[in-house]
């Protein structure tokens, strides 16, 4: 017969941070997680019920991490350390996810390979990046940079930022990618520019421009696709 847990053990075990120990990360629910980011509570609330705050008021983790520090900082009980606290946890996921990514070096030969690859990394960000993809000659990705990240609505790029990581890794092309903050994927005329004067710079250094994909919160756009480049 198996011993029965006193009250004061079964709180332990449902504590996050025993729960982590014993059951691993994966058994923890959403708000477990966030709460151990918290650490500590405050006056008359736990650390678990100010994270099920934070994902309600957020509507869930998708909201939090698009949630600035001074939105967080609004919910009572999370201060600038905590909220900072939380951004930096997001962002090691991110970059965890990038590196294995980059480790498995997929073979990028259409479009929807690249949007799959970019898709999650841009999305949802409120301000534009623009991303170089680096490639081999048979179109495996060598790595991924950002060469830069701009205000609400435009990204400054310049041709030499780009091909000099290209010639350093000895791409044999690359694809460009950025995101329109707006949600809006439709190539601007600025867009359009920007992608015919980096072809033709492309086309001197033998380090051919293949693609140029626009990621919008709900779809995403292939210029190759749509036949503009």
């Amino acid at each position: 017969m198996s011993k029965k847990l006193k009250m004061k053990e079964l709180q332990e075990l449902e504590r996050p941070y025993e729960k982590l120990e014993q059951y691993g990360p994966r058994e923890l629910s959403d708000a477990e997680l966030v709460a151990i980011q918290i650490q500590s509570g405050m006056a008359g609330r736990t650390a678990l019920e100010i994270a099920h705050q934070l994902l309600k008021s957020f509507s869930g983790l998708t909201g939090l991490y698009e949630a600035s520090l001074e939105e967080m900082c609004a919910i009572k009980g999370i201060g600038r350390v905590r909220a900072i606290r939380l951004k930096a946890a997001f962002e090691l996921g991110n970059r965890h996810l990038s590196s294995r990514r980059e480790e498995i070096r997929p073979v990028l030969q259409r479009p929807a390979d690249i949007i799959q690859l970019m898709e999650p990394e841009l999305r949802y960000l409120s301000r534009e990046e623009f991303h170089v993809i680096l490639l081999d000659v048979r179109h495996r990705m060598i790595r991924k940079i950002k060469i830069s990240r701009g205000g609400l609505t435009a990204a400054v790029v310049f041709p030499r930022d780009i091909f000099r990581e290209a010639v350093k890794a000895n791409a044999a092309a690359i694809a460009l990618v950025h995101n329109h903050p707006s949600g809006d994927a439709e190539p601007s005329a600025a867009d359009l520019e920007s992608t015919r004067r980096l072809m033709e710079v492309g086309e001197m250094m033998g380090i051919p421009v293949l693609d140029h994909l626009i990621i919008g919160s709900n779809e995403s756009v292939s210029m190759k696709e749509r036949g503009l480049i």
